[in-house]
């Protein structure tokens, strides 16, 4: 029999114990079950990527579930980006995406490229299993790291307590996190019992993968293709700016239809024509990454294509510079513009404000200066709490009217004196313990008399 519906394949392959009984799982099915536009969304979105997982997975012999990890980890939304630096469909932080060889620059991020994202995620999941010999460990490491999951096995051990996924004593996030996976699995395969409609996904390739050869404008390439800009980055979300990374991975991904029409126009494009180039006469004053600002391109793609060495540029000379073929807005989905498209949209009951960053500044300082969640601020502005601020930065802040700007927050540096706990500390300066041990490193359970201490206080509202 010809299998037409993806969740044909996918179903039987189901392997893990989906017939368990636990609370966290009730929990969840509870949620899911009253969410039927969550699914039609969910399933929308994955629609041009899930054969080619269920594919990778198959060809591993690994249980299906770990093809609906998405789902759990990003919603299948390949340009998510979490408050922990997270990224893609598989949302891998930046060192263990580096480790499984996704390369991160200006260009390209390999943690949302379909393909390479997808091989990574798979070989760390087979990794994490061969370690802990159980996928449910393998997921619950998958999500708060092997070392969290080994500790929590360690202490159960030495209680002569049980040493499975249920037993352990692990984050939050983590201890929700199988219990989902396993809940929308429940779902797709009984579908009709929990009253729910998955919708049919074909059973055939979405895309083809077609060889560029070089860099190439992403306007020109959809032009060629014959195809939408928007559907050619999210087929390829890991291309951050207007064109290819000069470096690799020379290849994109198209529909399935339009793969050899793409194919046969390529091969007659001359080289020089993939790229639009501007001619720059240098002028006093200029360097080279304010002549790549302003033309949206990186210094080093400047130095290849003019040969140059170093840095040093000369007033008179010049350049060749490649430039997008398109205004800033046909690129609508490129990393600057989902930026500037989430810094533009409103919030409820909160009046925008602009913010430049000064020296210094953090996401924690001008969230307490602002009177702002850190971690909506971040989202506000495209970004991770974590992420690092650059002096000259705009960043959007959508302030309460009549709150806000009202502290001034200074960096203290605190010598420990006699008697000093952190809540003593914590109380004197209006700041909470777990932001002291933020700011600091603290070397043992308890503070030594001369010991120095950072903390970022608001001075208009301390004792």
């Amino acid at each position: 029999m010809v299998i037409t519906n993806l969740w044909d394949r996918i179903i039987p392959g189901l392997a893990m114990n989906l017939d368990q009984d636990d609370p966290r799982i009730r929990a969840e099915l509870h949620y899911y079950r009253r969410h039927q536009g969550y699914f039609d969304r969910v399933i929308n979105r994955a629609s041009p990527y899930l054969y080619h997982i269920v594919e990778e997975v198959q060809e591993r012999n690994m249980p299906m579930e770990m093809a609906l990890l998405p789902v759990v980890e990003s919603a299948f939304d390949p340009f998510a980006y979490s408050h922990g630096r997270a990224a893609g469909l598989w949302q891998f932080i930046p060192s263990t995406g580096r480790h499984y060889g996704l390369k991160q620059n200006w260009w390209y991020d390999g943690r949302r490229d379909i393909l390479a994202s997808t091989d990574a995620a798979l070989d760390y999941l087979q990794e994490l299993h061969g370690e802990f010999n159980d996928w449910e460990l393998a997921l619950a490491a998958y999500n708060a790291g092997r070392g969290t999951v080994a500790s929590a096995i360690r202490k159960n051990r030495k209680k002569g307590k049980p040493t499975d996924f249920w037993s352990l004593s692990l984050p939050r996030e983590t201890t929700a996190y199988v219990p989902r996976l396993i809940a929308i699995s429940k779902i797709i395969r009984d579908s009709d019992t929990h009253n729910i409609t998955v919708n049919r996904v074909a059973n055939k390739p979405y895309f083809d993968v077609v060889e560029t050869g070089q860099q190439i404008d992403l306007a020109r390439a959809a032009s060629l293709a014959k195809i939408d800009i928007d559907e050619l980055y999210r087929l390829n979300p890991g291309f951050n700016r207007w064109a290819t990374d000069p470096e690799g991975p020379h290849h994109l991904l198209v529909p399935v239809d339009k793969a050899d029409h793409f194919r046969q126009v390529l091969a007659s494009l001359p080289a020089e024509r993939r790229l639009q180039w501007q001619r720059y006469t240098i002028r006093s004053g200029d360097s080279l990454l304010t002549i790549s600002k302003r033309y949206q391109t990186s210094v080093e793609l400047i130095k290849d294509v003019n040969n140059l060495t170093s840095n040093t540029i000369v007033a008179g000379q010049a350049l060749l510079i490649p430039v997008p073929s398109e205004d800033s807005e046909t690129y609508a989905l490129s990393a600057e513009q989902r930026k500037l498209a989430r810094q533009s949209r409103s919030v409820s009951g909160r009046q925008k404000m602009q913010y430049q960053v000064k020296p210094g500044d953090s996401f924690w300082l001008i969230a307490k200066q602002y009177d702002v969640n850190v971690r909506a601020l971040a989202k506000w502005n495209s970004m991770a709490p974590t992420d690092t601020l650059r002096a000259g930065q705009q960043l959007v802040i959508w302030t309460e009217p009549g709150k806000g700007n009202s502290g001034i927050i200074r960096k203290v540096n605190y010598q420990v004196r006699n008697g000093d706990n952190l809540s003593l500390i914590a109380g004197r300066f209006n700041v909470k313990v777990n932001q002291i041990k933020q700011w600091n490193t603290l070397p043992g359970k308890y503070l030594q008399p001369g010991q120095q201490l950072t903390l970022y206080v608001d001075v208009t509202s301390t004792n």
